[in-house]
C-alpha cells in the first residue's frame, strides 16, 4: 500500500507555538520534490512534547495542505491504547490515508501486550496502520511473530522498522512478506532493506534532500541496482551526520540553515552544541544545502 521515500516531517515552531506557515510550505516542498506519503507527528516531528490540541492541528494542516496529491499517514500511536485510538479517530475524522503506529515505549509491553494494543486500535478506530518498531526509543522490541500475527488483521498494512537488525527484518518478510509491506525506519539502511524485500524508507534524510531520497528508492524498484547504489553511498556521510546528536536536532538544524524554518526546539530537545554544530555545516555544504 505504501513504497518510496516518505518523510517524517518535522514540525517547524516560531515563538513557542507551531508554525503552520512554515509547515505547509515545507509539505510543499515535499510534494515538488518527489515524496511518496507525508507522516506527521512522528517522532521526527517531535510528536512527544505536543499538547493533544497541537498534535490534532499538525495532522489536519498536513491533510489540508496536502489535498489528497499523497497519502498522509498521520502519527497518532502512544504509550496509552486508549489515548492512541483518541488521536486515530480523530486523524480518521480529518481525512488521513493512514496512521503510524508507534509500540508502546517507557511501560514496556509483552508481545501479547503490543498485540492487544495494536488489535484494540485497528478495532475502535478502523484506519490502515503502519506500524512502527523503534526498541530504541521505546525500551521493547516487537518480534517478527508478533509482527506476522498483526498482519492478519485487515488493518496492518506496513511496518516501519527501525531496529537496525536486517536478520529480524528479513524474517518479518518471510513470515508475512505477502500481507505487510516492510520500510526501512532507518536512512543508513535503506538500501540493505529494500535488497531483502523492503519497499521504501519513512525517511528523516528527505527533510533536506526529498529529490535524493526518492531517486534512491525509484533507482532499486525500477530495476537500476547500480545507480541506487550510487545514490546511497553519496547521502551516506549525511545520514550519519543526521544523527550527531538526537534526533531531530540535526535535521531542524539543517533546514534552518536552508533557510526554511526557525531554528527553534521544544524541551527537552536544545540546540546542537557547537562542535557538532560546526561538524555538522561541513557536511551539508558539500551537499550545496548552506552556503
Amino acid at each position: 500500500m505504501f513504497s518510496g521515500s516518505i518523510v517524517a516531517i518535522i514540525t517547524p515552531f516560531k515563538n513557542g507555538q507551531v508554525d503552520e506557515e512554515a509547515f505547509r510550505e515545507l509539505i510543499e516542498f515535499q510534494i515538488e520534490n518527489g515524496t511518496s506519503a507525508i507522516v506527521p507527528c512522528g517522532t521526527t516531528g517531535e510528536s512527544a512534547t505536543l499538547s493533544m490540541e497541537e498534535h490534532n492541528r499538525v495532522i489536519e494542516i498536513a491533510i489540508e495542505a496536502v489535498r489528497k496529491r499523497v497519502p498522509v499517514i498521520a502519527g497518532t500511536g502512544g504509550n496509552s491504547t486508549a489515548e492512541a485510538c483518541e488521536l486515530t479517530l480523530h486523524a480518521k475524522k480529518a481525512g488521513a490515508d493512514a496512521t503510524l503506529q508507534v509500540v508502546p515505549y517507557y511501560n514496556k509491553p509483552t508481545q501479547e501486550g503490543m498485540y492487544q494494543h495494536f488489535s484494540t486500535i485497528a478495532r475502535e478506530a478502523p484506519l490502515p496502520q503502519v506500524l512502527y518498531n523503534i526498541p530504541g526509543r521505546t525500551g521493547v522490541n516487537m518480534s517478527p511473530e508478533t509482527v506476522a500475527r498483526l498482519a492478519e488483521l485487515s488493518e496492518v498494512v506496513a511496518i516501519k522498522e527501525a531496529s537496525g537488525n536486517l536478520g529480524q527484518m528479513a524474517d518479518v518478510v518471510s513470515l508475512a512478506g505477502d500481507k505487510i509491506t516492510l520500510l526501512s525506519g532507518d536512512d543508513n539502511l535503506t538500501l540493505p532493506v529494500l535488497a531483502i524485500g523492503g519497499k521504501g524508507v519513512i525517511s528523516v534524510i528527505a527533510n533536506a534532500v526529498p529529490r535524493e531520497s526518492a531517486n534512491l528508492v525509484k533507482a532499486w524498484m525500477e530495476g537500476r541496482p547500480d545507480e541506487a547504489r550510487r545514490i546511497f553511498y553519496e547521502l551516506l556521510p549525511f545520514c550519519h551526520a543526521m544523527f550527531y546528536e538526537t534526533n531531530p536536532i540535526p535535521v531542524k538544524t539543517t533546514l534552518a540553515l536552508m533557510g526554511k524554518i526557525q531554528e527553534e526546539f521544544r524541551l527537552p530537545m536544545c540546540s546542537m552544541g557547537k562542535a557538532n554544530r560546526d561538524k555538522l555545516i561541513g557536511v551539508i555544504r558539500k551537499y550545496g544545502l548552506t552556503s
